[in-house]
């Protein structure tokens, strides 16, 4: 077997280096030791190439000067497990049912498989990446999530039990603090305890949301399936404001799925985080894109 050998850079390639070099630079001094949330899931999870970018890039960061967190999420490995175990579940209102049997497959998928592989990903593309759920440091306290349903013949008003699923109510920092500090990269898992011990299955952008805005980040990433917010001609909206990104879900241009992501994103604002960031997750390192370019790569939306 024969191989090709390497062409030779010619002086236009160092100079399209070098002009990206300094392109970014600029955008690294402005995030220089601050901090980034990145929500990651969807499709990159599920492609091996773009689960390196991924991985490149967040060690990229870290090695810039900032400082990054992921926040994970694992729907459709979890859906793969139970399914392999044999244990049906049910969604209410996009939010997975989850009894007590199917919170323990959640949690050995979240904060087992998915969690090692990203930080195995990490740590392979030079970084030094730890794995944790809310569980670890007392970090985050979950209540149970409750939601009401009304029924169509009766108009009667019922609340609908979706198990051991919850939102975070208290994030503490410490050991986020700590992390910053140091070259380790924090990966989570969106799984956390109540005050009494229960464990509880948490939706892994609202985990993310909460962890943004406890930690006052610059920048908070949502990794989608999507380029970002689009308008009713499917082009991408660069920014937008709150007020902007409310008129547009009350007109009907933010709609479906995108509506729970966006008020998701005014939520992390409101909680103290300064810019939300949706992107599209299957463009390799879309991350250096929308932190390193000026033009960006996703839809931001600010206060």
């Amino acid at each position: 077997m024969t191989t090709e050998p390497n062409t030779p850079e010619t002086d236009a390639d160092f100079h399209s280096r070098a002009r990206i070099i300094a392109e970014a630079l600029p955008y690294m001094l402005r995030y220089d030791d601050q901090t980034v949330v990145v929500k990651y899931g969807g499709h990159a999870m599920g492609s091996h190439a773009l689960s390196k970018a991924f991985a490149e890039d967040i060690t990229l960061l870290k090695l810039s000067g900032l400082n990054p967190v992921v926040v994970h999420g694992g729907g459709p490995q979890i859906g793969a497990m139970l399914d392999r175990l044999g244990i049906k579940s049910e969604f209410r209102d996009g939010l997975r049912v989850t009894d007590r049997a199917t919170v323990e497959i959640v949690e050995m998928v979240l904060a087992g498989s998915i969690n090692k592989e990203i930080v195995s990903a990490i740590n392979a593309a030079g970084g030094r990446a730890v794995g944790l759920s809310g569980k670890d440091g007392r970090m985050v306290t979950a209540t149970k999530v409750t939601r009401t349903t009304i029924d169509p013949n009766s108009n009667i008003e019922a609340v609908v039990d979706l198990g051991f699923v919850g939102e975070p109510t208290t994030v503490r920092r410490e050991v986020l603090d700590i992390m910053a500090r140091s070259e380790i990269i924090p990966v989570l898992a969106p799984v956390a305890p109540d005050e009494k011990g229960d464990t509880y299955n948490i939706n892994a952008d609202t985990f993310a949301g909460a962890v943004a805005g406890a930690l006052n980040a610059r920048r908070l990433l949502f990794l989608t399936d999507v380029p970002g917010v689009l308008d009713r001609d499917k082009n991408l909206i660069k920014e937008l404001s709150v007020a902007d990104a409310r008129r547009l879900i009350a007109d009907g241009t933010i709609s479906g799925g995108m509506i729970p992501k966006v008020e998701t994103c005014i939520e992390a604002l409101e909680r103290g985080v300064e810019g939300v960031v949706i992107l599209d997750g299957k463009v390799p390192h879309v991350v250096l894109l929308e932190l390193f370019t000026e033009r960006g790569a996703g839809t931001l939306i600010t206060p």
